[in-house]
């Protein structure tokens, strides 16, 4: 719904009262509510006759190339349910990044980090487990590696939420992404 029609509806206005009020066409009218920005002269008269701000007419549509840091932080956390079952920490990101059409350098980037935790993860747990065959470890050893990468890529999350929300970037910037 437009704002134009918010206001006009709040105010108990139809269409035609609110053209006849501002001298405007009731067709213009209709194209403003149906998402044509007001400008100008028309923006003036309106903001005039509904008692509001212009700039309180005028819809702001958030670019997926530069999204808000609110839908990074919300793509960046959904990697924490990969702490638990790590192929969540790739999929859900990128069912996110889907949903909400998303797809600019810094979402990929975060996908691309978890990719690269992924499979580094799955490297250090090959060379854990030949190391405990090798040197007789014990079983604590593999759990201790699981833990310390758990920890690891709960510590790149929160540290890239961190980020974003100072700076609205990500803390870990790769200069490639492999999405």
């Amino acid at each position: 719904m437009s704002k134009l029609k918010d206001l006009r509806e709040q105010q108990n206005l139809t269409q035609e009262e609110l053209a006849t009020r501002t001298k405007l066409s009731v067709r213009t009218i209709q194209r403003i509510e149906a998402g044509n920005e007001p400008k100008g002269h028309t923006l003036k008269i309106l903001a005039e006759e509904l008692k509001v701000k212009p700039s309180e007419l005028i819809t702001t549509k958030e670019n997926p190339e530069n999204p808000s840091a609110s839908v990074i932080k919300l793509i960046n956390l959904s990697s924490i349910p990969g702490i638990l079952f790590p192929p969540f920490n790739i999929i859900l990101p990128l069912i996110l990044i889907r949903i909400k059409h998303q797809f600019s350098p810094l979402t990929k980037q975060i996908v691309t980090l978890q990719i690269l935790w992924f499979l580094g993860a799955i490297f250090i747990f090959m060379g854990a487990s030949l190391l405990k065959n090798w040197y007789s470890l014990s079983s604590k050893f593999i759990f201790i590696v699981m833990i310390i990468l758990a920890l690891s890529n709960l510590f790149l999350i929160l540290r890239n939420a961190i980020e974003i929300d100072k700076k609205g970037k990500i803390y870990f910037q790769l200069n490639f992404s492999l999405i």
